[in-house]
C-alpha cells in the first residue's frame, strides 16, 4: 500500500501512515527498545473525525484555572504527555524550542509509564525550578495537572485524541512497565507522545515517543506553509 511502511524494532511492530517521502524511519523511548538517534516516528490523523478538541478542557497545574480548549480556537495546539523530570528533551531545549513557531504548547504529566511521575501536582513546577534541570527553570508553555492518558480512567480529550489518529506503532513493550488496563491498540506508548491540533480544532498529526524535535518542527513548519498557501494534507481513512 503506497504511503504505509511497516516499522519492526526488537519484537515492536508497528506501521507509519504518511505520503511524503524521504521519512519512515523510526525512534522510541520505551523500555527493551533500541533505536538509532536522530529517527523520526508519525502517522497522519484521520479526515473522518467526529467534534473537535473545543469540546473539552483542562485544570492547570496549580489547579487554579480552568481551561477550556475553545480558548485556542484558530490556533495550533501540541498536546504533549509530559514527564516533569524531563522537562525539554533532547536539543538544547526539545518541546520548548517549538513554543517560537506559532504553536500554543500543553503539556499533561501522567505517572502510567514505568510509574517515573509519582510526585503531587504541587511538587512538579517546584522540581523543574530547583532540581531537574533547576537554575530557576519555569516552562514556557502551560502545564496541566497530572491524570491518566490510558485507561478506565483516562482524560476524555486524550480519548479524542487518540481516537482520531492510527497507532503509531500497534504493540506494547513490557507490561511490568505500563500501569493502566485495558490496553487498547490507540493508546499512548510511553512518555512524550504528541499530537498536533490544526486551526479548526481537528487532530492532524501525532508523533512518537521521543521523535526527533527537529523533525516535529520541520513537519510543524510544513504544515503552517500549507495552510498559509491553501493546500492540505492528503486525507488518511480510517481502517475499521
Amino acid at each position: 500500500m503506497k504511503g504505509r511502511v511497516a516499522v519492526k524494532a526488537e519484537g515492536f511492530e508497528g506501521v507509519r501512515r504518511s505520503g511524503r517521502k524521504g521519512r519512515g524511519r523510526i525512534e522510541v523511548d520505551h523500555p527493551g527498545i533500541q533505536t538509532s538517534p536522530g529517527l523520526v516516528m508519525e502517522v497522519d490523523c484521520y479526515n473522518s473525525v467526529e467534534g473537535t478538541v473545543y469540546r473539552y478542557g483542562a485544570l492547570t497545574i496549580d489547579g487554579e484555572e480552568y481551561v477550556p480548549f475553545g480558548k485556542y480556537n484558530g490556533k495550533m495546539i501540541l498536546f504533549v504527555n509530559y514527564l516533569g523530570k524531563i522537562p525539554c528533551p533532547q536539543e538544547g531545549g526539545g518541546d520548548c524550542e517549538l513554543a517560537p513557531h506559532g504553536l500554543v504548547i500543553l503539556g499533561f504529566p501522567s505517572n502510567q509509564f514505568g510509574k517515573q511521575e509519582p510526585g503531587e501536582n504541587s511538587e512538579i513546577l517546584p522540581a523543574l525550578k530547583y532540581v531537574r534541570p533547576g537554575g530557576g527553570f519555569v516552562p514556557n508553555f502551560q502545564l496541566f495537572q497530572k491524570g491518566d492518558v490510558n485507561g478506565e480512567e483516562e482524560q476524555k480529550f486524550y480519548t479524542f485524541l487518540k481516537n482520531s489518529c492510527p497507532p503509531v506503532v500497534e504493540s506494547f513493550g513490557d507490561p511490568k512497565r505500563l500501569f493502566w488496563e485495558p490496553l487498547k491498540i490507540h493508546d499512548i506508548k510511553w512518555n512524550f507522545e504528541k499530537f498536533l491540533v490544526g486551526p479548526t480544532g481537528r487532530p492532524v498529526m501525532r508523533w512518537g515517543p521521543r521523535t526527533n524535535l527537529a523533525a516535529v518542527k520541520n513537519d510543524i513548519i510544513d504544515y503552517m506553509k500549507q495552510q498559509v498557501f491553501g493546500q492540505r494534507r492528503q486525507p488518511l481513512l480510517r481502517e475499521d
